[in-house]
């Protein structure tokens, strides 16, 4: 029996809690959003189509974290923005100047590819929630409701804090630094506070400050009626911030903790974890111009949040494989994976890879090929093929590694055969017929190469040097019927003569 998907063994659990739902999501634009960072996205729209699916309600809320601070000056900015560490991501000018500020330049790529992904959000900017007062009720609350909130955190943290702690942080506007200053006493209208640039002064309860990040994630599942949160493994680590918040909300803010999802990280291979501060990065953006976006779905569908993934960009043949042979299954994972109204051909991938390179990605020329190999082309199959083409051009130049990239060599010099590849070659083209099926001609390999007395790989390296002018190459069979038999035969009969 085939196991249940884990994003419909979640959406079981919410629908006992109730019908609708609301999940939030929640990235700091603080650099570029990358691969990683896509899998609390993904991971909340599985849950919400499988919510759906189930006859439930349900909807994405991205929070992005703008009014956070620059919290050092990361290797891709320039000196300058030293001086701008500390200060909300809202309020810092775009690096590259064409944003309204910092925040919005690393946000709006990154939205783009939801909507290409088809991850529908409501998006909620921090600094505007704050600016607006949505927040305005949940800062009083925390304020008044100090000393409670500093024994939770104590208690769930083992750790003492400072005397004159309090759950806010004002916007210092002398400095405009958010993480510099103190408050020192409030009142029904202003949040006084002592910065250490050496001003004092007041914040309002609109947009003059944010809450510390614990007390902030437990107030927003409030404000925003959250009852779902996919989130980091460092959050859901005992004495972490979701032990917090679970406190905070039901002994402060009077509601019901949401649903954890917590997931383990996407590691690059040979790099570790991705991270934007770190400069280990592959941005979605960029990475949706190289697949399809329902296999870039299907990387992180396909796996248990628990689990950790190992990522590597430059091998993803196996993996679009197994795409292709679920969506013949009718796999679970592919399902929630799939975007749009896309319909696939049952030309796979990894050929699309090698014709494209033998056609150099014409299109026309490419079904030409794909006829030449017993593909019937219709409407269906030339939009397919035309939309996947450029994914795999895009893979090839960005990420394929060198051994799956070839170029058909425009003549070879025979001097590079011995006597008897020559001969293996001679009777391989003298055999090689036009009606001959991929496989027929990838076993008659073997047939010449025991017919001429040599072992079957140094025959296959004879086919590719004749082609290449390298010792290896795509599948032969294929390889030789998408070239045509006649312009095969002829390169081979030219290398002997």
């Amino acid at each position: 029996m085939e196991e249940v998907h884990w994003a419909d063994v979640i959406a079981e659990d919410l629908l006992k809690r109730g019908r609708k739902h609301r999940i939030a999501t929640g990235i700091t634009p603080s650099g570029h959003i990358h691969v990683g960072n896509l899998r609390e996205m993904l991971t909340a729209d599985a849950v919400r189509r499988a919510l759906i699916d189930k006859g439930g309600e349900a909807e994405l809320i991205y929070i992005a974290d703008t009014f956070d601070p620059l919290r050092k000056r990361y290797p891709f900015l320039p000196e300058e923005y030293e001086r701008y560490v500390g200060m909300p991501l809202s309020e810092i000018p775009d690096p590259e100047g064409c944003h309204d500020n910092y925040a919005e330049h690393f946000l709006e790529p990154f939205l783009e590819s939801l909507e290409i992904l088809e991850i529908p959000v409501i998006v909620k900017m921090a600094d505007e929630m704050y600016k607006k007062g949505e927040y305005e009720e949940v800062i009083r609350i925390s304020l008044q409701r100090r000393d409670e909130i500093a024994k939770i955190i104590e208690e769930v943290t083992g750790r003492k804090l400072e005397e004159d702690w309090f759950p806010f942080m004002p916007l210092c506007e002398e400095c405009g630094r958010i993480n510099s200053a103190k408050v020192t006493g409030f009142d029904d209208k202003w949040i006084y506070y002592r910065c250490q640039c050496g001003h004092e002064g007041k914040a309002s309860y609109r947009g003059g400050g944010k809450l510390t990040w614990r007390v902030d994630w437990a107030a927003r599942w409030k404000i925003l009626g959250i009852t779902c949160e996919p989130f980091g493994k460092d959050h859901a680590a005992a004495g972490g911030s979701y032990d917090t918040g679970k406190r905070l909300a039901k002994e402060i803010f009077g509601i019901d903790p949401p649903y954890p999802i917590p997931y383990e990280w996407i590691n690059l291979k040979g790099v570790g974890a991705m991270s934007s501060s770190k400069g280990i990065v592959i941005p979605v953006r960029e990475f949706i111009e190289v697949l399809p976006p329902e296999i870039v779905r299907y990387i992180i569908i396909r796996v248990k949040p628990k689990k950790h993934i190992d990522f590597d960009p430059a091998n993803l043949l196996e993996l679009v494989d197994e795409f292709e042979e679920g969506l013949r299954k009718k796999d679970r994972a592919v399902e929630l994976s799939m975007v749009g109204n896309v319909e696939y051909s049952d030309v796979p991938f990894r050929h699309l890879v090698v014709v494209g390179q033998i056609a150099k990605w014409d299109l026309e020329k490419v079904l030409e090929i794909l006829k030449r190999t017993g593909y019937e082309i219709d409407e269906r199959v030339r939009r397919d093929v035309e939309r996947r083409l450029k994914y795999a051009k895009n893979w090839l130049e960005k990420f394929a590694p060198d051994k799956i990239k070839f170029e058909i060599a425009e003549s070879v010099n025979p001097s590079i055969f011995d006597e008897k590849e020559r001969e293996f070659l001679s009777k391989f083209a003298e055999k090689l017929r036009e009606d001959m099926k991929p496989e027929e001609i990838h076993n008659l390999v073997y047939d010449v190469a025991k017919e001429v007395g040599i072992k079957p790989a140094k025959g296959f390296q004879a086919i590719y040097k004749a082609i290449l002018g390298k010792n290896y190459g795509p599948r032969a069979g294929y390889f030789i019927k998408m070239l045509g038999i006649d312009w095969v035969k002829k390169r081979f009969i030219d290398v002997c003569s």
